[in-house]
């Protein structure tokens, strides 16, 4: 397997040093932090038996969560 040099920014080396687990390589870590790519298809019919009531508390719950998770991150941020 080959390796690649790659350049970045020195905040952004920080922060990968800081969320590095103890005995991990960076490139374990990126694998770690780097979504896996899938197959929509796959996901096809998963909630067909969903009602409307329970898609929409779900719709709810999720736009609660990034609206957290918004707020959260900023405040993070802020602090660098």
């Amino acid at each position: 397997m080959g390796t690649k040099t790659i350049s970045i920014m020195d905040d952004v080396y920080e922060l990968l040093v800081r969320h590095k687990k103890p005995n991990e390589s960076f490139s374990e870590e990126f694998r770690r932090l780097v979504p896996k790519r899938g197959n929509i298809m796959e996901c096809a019919g998963l909630w067909a038996h969903m009602s409307d009531k329970e898609a929409e508390d779900m719709k709810r719950n999720i736009e609660d969560f990034g609206k957290k998770f918004t707020k959260s991150l900023l405040k993070r941020t802020n602090r660098l």
